[in-house]
């Protein structure tokens, strides 16, 4: 069993991080149902979506170990609509060769607290593969619920794939109404 990480630092993520979260992402692209994307984004790319989602006011953020990238979360909107301006969706991706060691709980943890802080009100995981049990057991873990799946949604490696949608609260969620 690998030992969870003792000294990681979860940190927004910089321009000289994004050759590290391309690479991670990119395997997860190659090789994992977590994304839909079929070719993985070159470092321009990731940079460019990193900039939309800062232009929001949203996190992006990494987890360092020993001066390494070796995960990355980030939040983005859920939807477009105005209705929906205070319910965002995570994304969490961590290198192959530090899964299973607490990085993904750290990054989850810390984008709940920077969300919660910016004053949205719900949290939605898309999870890719109904059979993605650490990302869904993580996910309850810190308080996400399953409200559904979308059965055979995404076509990848040869196969039908499921999303999994899970939801929590931030701050009150829906128990008041938002400031403004």
């Amino acid at each position: 069993m690998k030992p969870r990480v003792r000294k990681a630092l979860v940190r927004d993520a910089a321009d000289g991080d994004m050759a590290a979260v391309q690479a991670i992402y990119a395997e997860h692209v190659l090789k994992g149902l977590a994304s839909f994307e079929d070719v993985p984004p070159d470092v321009a790319e990731m940079g460019r979506r990193r900039a939309a989602v800062l232009e929001l006011g949203l996190p992006y953020r990494v987890a360092e170990c020993e001066g390494k990238v070796l995960g990355f979360a980030y939040a983005g909107p859920y939807r477009y609509r105005p209705a929906y301006r205070y319910s965002l969706e995570n994304s969490v991706y961590v290198a192959s060769d530090a899964l299973r060691l607490g990085l993904g709980r750290l990054l989850l943890e810390d984008l709940i607290e920077c969300c919660t802080a910016l004053g949205y009100r719900q949290m939605i995981a898309i999870i890719g593969d109904s059979q993605n049990q650490a990302s869904i057991n993580l996910h309850a873990q810190l308080g996400f619920e399953t409200m559904g799946a979308l059965t055979s949604v995404g076509f990848k490696f040869g196969r039908w794939v499921d999303s999994v949608i899970m939801q929590r609260p931030l701050g009150d969620g829906d128990r008041t109404l938002p400031a403004g």
